[in-house]
């Protein structure tokens, strides 16, 4: 049964294509005159009660369908007229003897009129009205593409729900331009039952008096009343697809039907409908007008817009403003906007990552305009949560009229933290700085890592990579730019809804865990912190399980936040491991015993916990000759690495963050064993 509803359409086609093959006898033709008839105002009532027009998006393809229907039935209707002596039916003769009333020549400018108010009026408007539709369609496809982009951006949309408004917006376009196509089988169906028309009458009257020998007057008698029956069965269907044609070029997208909208903005203006009652009652003073029907409309104008206005002042101010936009449409000004204080709340929102871009660059980032930028965000976030075990928020994405074209600003939390420029024509290449030529271009430093740069034409892109350059595209550099950024920032991006989300995974798994540490052990709060002094340092926090286990066997007797994080550091010591070795070797800078002991023995502490506190002179020998340390194997290590006794790493951490945050500081017990320990320098005092 459900493979024959399927192939219904299918069927019915191919019935109509043997119609216009095969006669059909009298009855048979009724039937489908009825059925034409039924069809056309199903059409008509659907485009009047659907929002939008993708919700009947088959449409075009539909009256295709219904065109070559009626088509069918005008050819079977001619060939019974034409050979049964304009007996074609009882609809046909109904509809002719209604029509003609005895007069034929009225019949025929009733007929005419139907037809010519179809192909002037509905269907030539309907014509142009989907012509200038798909031109606007198209047109405004990029703009709504941007929107798009930009609510995902920000976060106000899933990436399934861009997908699905991306997917729309196409459908949008492609149903506009098969209805400009579409509209032209309308106008040549009007044209053709003209012609039709005319065949069966002509035809008729010459067979009704060549071979039937009837005289002229019963000859017209008999094939008028076919004829103009046969033109009302095929045209009143036709006008009724015609008219619902318009209503879905016309129609607006909506949150109702058309009966709800014309309704309710005809009831939110109750002054129009009693200026309206007005003006109709000063007609009875005319002369010769009808002065009861004209009183009786006037005075239901005039009540109905009197109750409607008494209704609607029963509104407050907010409410009355609400309504007015939502049925009209109106925007409503920025200080009517503003009265509603949960509407101020907006202005304070902060978005958690921000970037805003100069003119020249949003070619760039729209993905209309061939760039992918969102596409990369989208898998840097993957990669991101594959490797570090957090999801980083939206990006929200705005273009900033004060900058430079060529510059972006990278924000987090409102407040900028990077910015850098792209020339977009050029490509960046990067000096690694073992290069055996060198090309021209535009001297600039990496925004990400500050190597010197340069900015080339595509022409040289082959000749600087001869060369030895690094070279990346326009997009690569602000991609790699932002991603730095936020595995920077990575723990300040992690909120405690982040959190939430982050133990409701683990729950799927081990939910017996989360409930037992949390808030058994650690709150809510400690716990972000802990995660959040992993981020900051660059360790991955994927392994959840294990930072919870952890936390259970030390957090009764350890409270101090920074304490329980080494101890959760020790437990991912081979993450640890795997992140800063290489080929089974880390290759670190030591710290000798004497500025050990220095560093324990200049350990304070005080009721917020401890601190570090060495002379002055001492720090800035200490420090100065790390760095020197460091600037020496700049070449053998990519990323310095310190190592440090387990008590000692926390407090050297933090002398580090004041003067060279990007060091690793690393303690023995953070090192599996599996890996070899090349010591390249050493720090002494």
């Amino acid at each position: 049964m459900k493979s024959i509803l399927n192939n219904s359409i299918s069927l019915f086609i191919i019935a109509i294509i043997l119609m216009i093959i095969i006669p059909l006898p009298p009855f048979l033709l009724d039937l489908m005159f009825i059925i034409n008839i039924a069809l056309s105002i199903l059409i008509l009532l659907t485009t009047m009660y659907i929002k939008e027009a993708l919700e009947f998006s088959v449409f075009p393809s539909l009256l295709l369908i219904t065109t070559l229907f009626r088509l069918s039935l005008n050819v079977s209707s001619t060939r019974l007229i034409l050979t049964k002596g304009g007996n074609a039916g009882a609809v046909i003769a109904t509809f002719g003897n209604f029509v003609l009333q005895g007069n034929a020549v009225v019949g025929f400018i009733i007929f005419l009129i139907i037809v010519l108010v179809q192909f002037i009026v509905i269907t030539k408007g309907a014509e142009r009205v989907a012509e200038v539709t798909a031109r606007f369609t198209l047109d405004a496809m990029p703009g709504k593409q941007m929107a798009i982009d930009a609510d995902l951006s920000s976060g106000i949309i899933t990436e399934n729900e861009a997908k699905r408004r991306r997917n729309n917006v196409q459908r949008e376009a492609d149903f506009y331009g098969a209805m400009d196509g579409a509209t032209k089988f309308v106008k040549g169906d009007a044209v053709m039952s003209i012609i039709i028309t005319l065949i069966n009458f002509v035809g008729g009257i010459i067979i009704g008096m060549v071979q039937g020998g009837s005289t002229f007057t019963e000859v017209l008698q008999t094939y008028s009343i076919a004829t103009v029956g046969d033109g009302l069965v095929s045209q009143i269907p036709a006008l009724l697809i015609s008219t619902a044609t318009s209503m879905i070029v016309t129609r607006a997208a909506s949150e109702s039907s058309l009966n709800v909208d014309l309704t309710n903005q005809i009831k939110s203006q109750p002054t129009v409908l009693i200026i309206s009652g007005i003006v109709i009652l000063l007609m009875a003073a005319i002369p010769g007008f009808p002065k009861p029907q004209v009183i009786v409309f006037s005075a239901v104008l005039i009540l109905l817009g009197a109750r409607l206005s008494k209704t609607n002042a029963s509104y407050n101010v907010d409410e009355s403003e609400q309504i007015r936009g939502e049925l009209t449409g109106e925007p409503v000004s920025e200080d009517e906007y503003f009265r509603n204080i949960d509407n101020i709340y907006e202005l304070i929102q902060t978005d958690p990552v921000e970037m805003e871009v100069g003119y020249s660059l949003i070619p760039l980032v729209d993905e209309f305009s061939g760039g992918n930028f969102i596409d990369r965000v989208v898998m840097f976030r993957r990669q991101f949560a594959q490797e570090i075990g957090m999801v980083i928020p939206s990006v929200r994405l705005r273009d900033n009229g004060y900058l430079n074209p060529n510059e972006y600003v990278i924000k987090l939390k409102g407040e900028e933290v990077a910015r850098g420029e792209i020339l977009v024509e050029y490509y960046l290449a990067l000096d690694p700085g073992n290069l055996t030529g060198e090309v021209d271009g535009i001297e600039t430093i990496e925004p990400a890592y500050g190597i010197p740069s340069k900015w080339i034409t595509k022409d040289k892109k082959e000749l600087a990579e001869i060369y030895g350059y690094t070279v990346i595209d326009p997009l690569s550099v602000l991609i790699t730019h932002l991603s730095e950024v936020i595995k920077e920032h990575a723990h300040e991006l992690l909120s405690r809804q982040d959190l939430n989300q982050l133990l409701n995974n683990v729950k799927k798994t081990n939910e017996l865990l989360v409930e037992e540490v949390v808030p058994g052990i650690v709150s809510h709060g400690n716990l972000q912190k802990i995660l959040g002094n992993l981020l900051k340092e660059g360790i991955p926090i994927k392994d959840l399980e294990t930072i919870l286990e952890t936390i259970s066997d030390y957090g009764t007797s350890v409270k101090d936040t920074e304490m329980l994080t080494e101890y959760v550091r020790q437990s991912l010591k081979r993450t640890i491991t795997r992140k800063w070795s290489e080929s089974g070797q880390m290759k670190v800078i030591t710290l000798s015993t004497d500025v050990e002991k220095l560093i324990i023995n200049s350990i304070g502490k005080n009721d917020k916990g401890s601190y570090l506190s060495i002379d002055p002179d001492l720090m800035q020998k200490l420090v100065s000759q790390l760095i020197e340390e460091i600037s020496k194997l700049k070449g053998e290590m990519s990323v310095p690495v310190i190592l440090t006794s387990p008590f000692v790493r926390v407090y050297f951490r933090k002398l580090m963050d004041q003067f060279y945050p990007k060091a690793v500081v690393l303690s023995f017990n953070e090192i599996d064993n599996s890996v070899q320990i090349q010591a390249l320098g050493n720090i002494a005092i």
